[in-house]
């Protein structure tokens, strides 16, 4: 059974820093496409980062752009999200995902982690 787990979600001070990690069992994902998606109250959920299969490519939303860093680790089964200088406006349940190519939909999705920035 495929599974993804999300972890390092919490409460933080705006200008903080977080790094979330979404780890794979069940099977290996080596070569997907990797990213990470968000949902705050009351909106509709967002793209926020991903990542090529190799790690080589990377994509941030311009609202992350230079404060988030999407990466992977193959070997752990592992898409990782730092986040640093977090803003209010970061707040949110964030979701891993993870595809077979850039032009295929999301396929598996995680439970998603609570991330609380205060001002």
């Amino acid at each position: 059974q495929v599974q993804l787990v999300e972890s390092g979600g919490g409460l933080v001070q705006a200008g903080g820093s977080l790094r979330l990690s979404c780890a794979a069992s069940g099977r290996t994902f080596s070569t997907y496409m990797k990213g990470w998606c968000r949902q705050a109250p009351g909106k509709e959920r967002e793209f926020v980062a991903a990542i090529s299969w190799s790690g080589g490519r990377t994509a941030h939303a311009d609202s992350v752009k230079g404060r988030f860093t999407i990466s992977r680790d193959n070997a752990k089964n592992t898409v990782y999200l730092q986040m640093n200088n977090l803003k209010p406006e970061d707040t949110a349940v964030y979701y891993c995902a993870f595809k077979r190519s850039e032009w295929s939909e999301y396929e598996f999705w995680g439970q998603g982690t609570q991330v609380t920035v205060s001002s």
